[in-house]
């Protein structure tokens, strides 16, 4: 399957990869900007089995239930208890504690639509978590996966972002918004 994926990304679709996935590390979030389409959970699979790497997201836990629920373990998800009395960002790093292997995949757009502001929830998880932040950017302009060096986060935010974001400048999702 892996060079089944390889030859679909690199041959049909004709796309690169700039930057190289962190397999070295177990523990990270991954920031994956922009999420536009639907088409970007089908390239994120693609992608991953090109890679040969586990990476994972997490999902309330109702998503996990029956019938459904052992397609989303499959895919490498992780239930999270988002009750009233157990914020996201807290379960989140709780997964990450008692996992030896964690590579959660969010995206800080939280949406498909055009948004002014990122969420910060991925920041403060790696923050919590003392794990780095991987930046992935699907660029469907440039036809090409772009991949960060792990960056850990710093006691200003702002500064985070800003790099966060010049990484970022330039690339197009699927959708033009």
């Amino acid at each position: 399957m892996q060079k089944l994926a390889h030859f679909i990304y690199f041959k049909v679709m004709g796309w690169k990869m700039v930057g190289k996935f962190p397999g070295h590390l177990n523990k990270f979030v991954i920031a994956v900007v922009p999420h536009t389409s639907y088409a970007d959970f089908f390239l994120g699979l693609l992608i991953r089995r090109i890679w040969g790497e586990q990476i994972n997201f997490v999902g309330k836990k109702s998503l996990f239930a029956f019938p459904f629920g052992w397609i989303f373990r499959k895919l490498g998800g992780e239930p999270i208890d988002r009750t009233k009395n157990n914020d996201m960002v807290s379960a989140t790093v709780k997964v990450f504690e008692k996992r030896d292997k964690f590579r959660l995949t969010i995206a800080p757009e939280g949406t498909r639509k055009r948004v002014d502001k990122w969420k910060t929830g991925f920041y403060y998880i790696a923050k919590g978590a003392k794990v780095p932040i991987v930046l992935i950017a699907f660029d469907f302009g440039h036809k090409q996966v772009k991949i960060s060096e792990p960056l850990y986060t710093t006691d200003d935010k702002d500064a985070d972002f800003a790099l966060y974001h010049e990484f970022f400048k330039g690339v197009e999702g699927k959708v033009s918004r």
